[in-house]
C-alpha cells in the first residue's frame, strides 16, 4: 500500500507545483531591487550591453546575453545581464539553462535570494518530472532542492537590499524552501514525520488565501497523504487536509482528490457518511479545530459486545454469528454464548483443512473457508478406518460433535465425542402377494 501511494501521488503531482507560467511571476516578486547608478565607460561594452537587454525574443535575448558575458566577464552590470538571461532561458522554457544561469549568478551573489529560489523550483519541477521513469534522478533532483533550499532559509539580507524588500522576498521563497525541504523527506528519506512538520510549516506561514491555490494547495494534499504513510496513520489528519484539497481543486482535480480522501475516510470511519460536512468544514479553516475527532468504525469487539447486549435469546444466533462472538467479544460475553452451546451434540459441515483418523480439522464460516484455516476441531469418539478418513478439501457430511471448550486467540472451537454418521440406505422387501411360486 504505502509504495503504492507514493507512486501515484507524491510522483504524479496533481497540480503544477512551481510550472514554467507560474515561476517567473513568483521569481520577479523574490528579486531584490536596486537604485544604483551604474556607469559603463566602453562605449563597445555600452552598446553589446544595450543589445542585450532591449532583445524582446526570448532566444535572442539569451544568446545575446551569453555572448556579452564572455566578452565582458568583468563586466559591472554582470549581475543585471545574469538576471536577463535567467529570464530569457525561463521564457524559452529551457530549465536546465535558467537554473545554470541560476547558478552563476550565485557564484557572483552568495545569498541571491532569486537564484536559490530558481534552482530549488527547477530542481522540483524536474524531480516530479522524472518520477515515473527514472526514481533515482528523481531523488537526486530532491537531494539537491533540499539542499539548496537549507541555505536559503538560512540566507542573510544582502548589503544593498532594504529590509523591507528583503521580507518579502523571504515571504516569497520560503514556503517554496519547505516545501521541497518535506518532498525530500518523503522521497530520500522516507521519513513521513519530518516532511509533515516541514508542510505544516510552510503552510502556517503562507497567507491563508494563497494555501487555496498552487502550490501551496499541491502541499495541502501533500500533507494529507503524508499522514496516512505514518505508522499507524493518522487518518483525522489525513482525511482533513485531503477534503482541504479537494474543496479548492481545480474542478478535473475534485473527483480524483474526492475518491482518496473518502477511501481513507471510510477505512476508518467504516462509511461515508459525514464526509460532506468535514469538506465543508475543511473549505473554512485551513487547519482543523482543536476538538476536530472522527469516529472511528466499530472493531470485531464492539461489534460482537453489541450482539450480545441487544439480543434477547442467545441461543437463537446463527452458528457462523456464536463462531463470531466467542473470537471476538469480551470474554465475559463470550462465556455467556459458550453456556448456550457448551455440552450440546450438533452437525458439523464445513470443509476438511486437516484430518487424521482420531481429529479432524474444518473450515465452517465462509472466511475460515476462503482464507483454508480452520476454526474447528473435532476429537473423534473412536479412530475412523482409513477408508473412512476425508479427504482434505472434501465436504464433509454427518459429521457430529459435543461442543467441549474453545479459545479466543487462536479462535478455534473443540469438539468432543466426534462420529461420522453413514446415511443409511432403505431395504426394499418384495411385496406381499407376489411371492415366488414353489415348484
Amino acid at each position: 500500500m504505502k509504495k503504492y501511494y507514493l507512486a501515484s501521488v507524491f510522483a504524479s503531482v496533481l497540480f503544477a507545483g512551481i510550472s514554467l507560467a507560474t515561476a517567473p511571476t513568483l521569481l520577479a516578486q523574490a528579486a531584490p531591487a536596486s537604485s544604483d547608478q551604474i556607469t559603463i565607460k566602453d562605449p563597445a561594452e555600452f552598446s553589446a550591453y544595450q543589445n542585450a537587454i532591449t532583445q524582446t525574443d526570448p532566444a535572442a535575448k539569451a544568446a545575446a546575453s551569453e555572448t556579452f558575458l564572455s566578452t565582458y566577464p568583468q563586466s559591472v552590470v554582470k549581475k543585471s545581464v545574469l538576471d536577463g538571461l535567467i529570464d530569457a532561458y525561463m521564457g524559452a522554457k529551457d530549465l536546465v539553462k535558467a537554473a545554470d544561469a541560476a547558478k552563476r549568478m550565485l557564484q557572483l551573489d552568495p545569498n541571491n535570494l532569486r537564484a536559490m529560489y530558481l534552482i530549488v523550483a527547477i530542481d522540483k519541477q524536474l524531480a516530479s518530472q522524472a518520477a515515473a521513469s527514472d526514481p533515482a534522478k528523481q531523488a537526486q533532483l530532491l537531494d539537491d532542492a533540499a539542499a539548496m533550499s537549507q541555505k536559503g532559509l538560512a540566507a542573510t539580507k544582502p548589503a544593498d537590499v532594504k529590509d523591507e524588500d528583503f521580507k518579502k522576498q523571504k515571504e516569497a521563497t520560503d514556503p517554496v524552501f519547505d516545501s521541497a525541504i518535506a518532498y525530500d523527506d518523503i522521497f530520500s528519506k522516507k521519513d513521513f514525520k519530518a516532511a509533515i512538520e516541514q508542510l505544516r510549516a510552510e503552510l502556517e506561514a503562507t497567507p491563508v488565501e494563497q494555501t487555496k491555490v498552487v502550490p501551496a494547495l499541491n502541499d495541502t494534499l501533500t500533507l494529507g497523504d503524508a499522514y496516512t504513510q505514518l505508522t499507524p496513520p493518522d487518518m483525522v489528519n489525513a482525511v482533513w487536509f485531503l477534503a482541504r484539497a479537494q474543496a479548492f481543486a481545480p474542478d478535473n482535480f475534485k473527483p480524483v482528490i474526492d475518491k482518496k480522501a473518502k477511501y481513507w475516510y471510510k477505512r476508518y470511519h467504516g462509511s461515508v457518511d459525514g464526509y460532506d460536512a468535514i469538506l465543508a468544514q475543511a473549505a473554512t479553516s485551513l487547519f482543523p479545530p482543536a476538538d476536530f475527532k472522527i469516529k472511528p468504525a466499530d472493531t470485531p469487539a464492539d461489534i460482537a459486545n453489541n450482539v450480545v447486549a441487544t439480543t434477547s435469546d442467545l441461543s437463537t444466533l446463527a452458528l457462523g454469528d456464536k463462531e463470531f462472538i466467542l473470537a471476538n467479544a469480551s470474554k465475559e460475553n463470550a462465556d455467556k454464548v459458550w453456556d448456550t452451546i457448551k455440552d450440546k451434540t450438533s452437525e458439523i459441515p464445513g470443509t476438511v483443512i486437516a484430518a487424521t483418523a482420531s481429529q479432524l480439522q474444518i473450515a465452517v464460516t465462509d472466511d475460515a473457508k476462503q482464507d483454508k484455516k480452520a476454526d474447528f476441531t473435532v476429537n473423534m469418539k473412536t479412530p475412523l478406518a482409513d477408508k473412512a478418513i476425508p479427504a482434505v478439501g472434501s465436504d464433509v457430511k454427518g459429521l457430529i460433535g459435543t461442543f467441549d471448550s474453545y479459545t479466543q486467540s487462536p479462535a478455534q472451537i473443540i469438539l468432543k465425542d466426534g462420529e461420522i454418521q453413514v446415511e443409511k440406505k432403505p431395504v426394499h422387501k418384495p411385496a406381499a402377494g407376489h411371492r415366488k411360486p414353489t415348484a
